[in-house]
């Protein structure tokens, strides 16, 4: 995300989400998992795609409940493009959570009680208006039992035509 959004997300993750899960910044979920033997294809398919993509628009859409969490929808075809670019290269080694069909998502909490999530919804919903979302990169991180480690990162691009 740009460097605003990133601020505002993160900070309502310290917020609201429990410290002993928040392992990782703010993020948009394109893939769940690979297998670490592709973690080199992955990070060379990264690269091709941020060299000819351009930053994809996305709009910031309606605050949802995930039952134990919130979340906020990310409306963005370019975003799903992006994915589903990425989901074809390795069809083969997808699991069944990742071959389905994505709902582009930030979450804000997650692992509460539903009455927790219950209020935050209602206080972010109050005053929420869909807005633009900046989205500025691609990365992929290493899942480490809790930590996550980074694995590889590219910016966007590609030209506008």
């Amino acid at each position: 995300m740009g460097a605003a959004d990133q601020r505002w997300f993160d900070a309502l993750r310290a917020a609201h989400f429990p410290p002993e899960r928040n392992h990782l910044a703010a993020h948009v979920t394109l893939l769940h998992q690979l297998p670490p033997s592709a973690l080199d294809e992955l990070d060379q398919l990264l690269r091709r795609i941020a060299a000819d993509t351009p930053p994809p628009p996305a709009m910031l859409g309606a605050v949802y409940s995930l039952g134990q969490g919130v979340a906020f929808h990310i409306d963005s075809p370019d975003l799903l493009a992006i994915r589903a670019r990425i989901a074809d290269h390795f069809w083969g080694m997808l699991t069944a959570q990742d071959r389905g069909t994505p709902r582009l998502h930030i979450t804000v909490q997650n692992k509460v009680t539903a009455a927790a999530a219950r209020i935050l919804l209602a206080r972010l919903a109050a005053d929420f208006r869909p807005r633009p979302l900046a989205i500025t990169g691609i990365a992929a991180h290493h899942y480490r039992g809790g930590p996550w480690e980074a694995a590889c990162a590219r910016f966007f691009r590609g030209s506008r035509r």
